[in-house]
């Protein structure tokens, strides 16, 4: 698999996506601290929140670091930046920034 289709991959599940969010809020969180927020709000076990981080992990987009007995989980934004400047900055130009705004004005929304 291409590292941008495992990148792709990893941020197409809202969970994966919700975990990046929490680890941008706070990053070194320990899989305990990670589980108590994803599992209050979707009722995941502990071990669907491993399954999670190892997909992350997998893409990049999360690194791990031992701090004593516990592994404490990293934000990696890199892939997510080279992603964007392969892909979503293409479409960012002026021209067609002005073209999208010109539609959403005629199409009233």
């Amino acid at each position: 698999m291409d590292d941008d289709d495992a990148v792709f991959k990893a941020l197409a599940d809202p969970t994966r996506r919700r975990i990046l969010d929490a680890l941008r809020d706070r990053d070194g969180q320990p899989l305990s601290e990670l589980e108590a927020l994803i599992g209050k709000e979707t009722g995941m076990s502990r071990y669907g929140v491993m399954k999670h981080l190892k997909v992350l992990g997998a893409a990049g987009l999360v690194t791990t670091e031992r701090s004593g007995r516990q592994t404490l989980h990293h934000l990696n934004a890199v892939p997510i930046r080279l992603i964007h400047d392969r892909w979503i900055s293409k479409y960012t130009v002026t021209q067609v920034a002005a073209l999208s705004d010109l539609k959403r004005r005629l199409e009233g929304s």
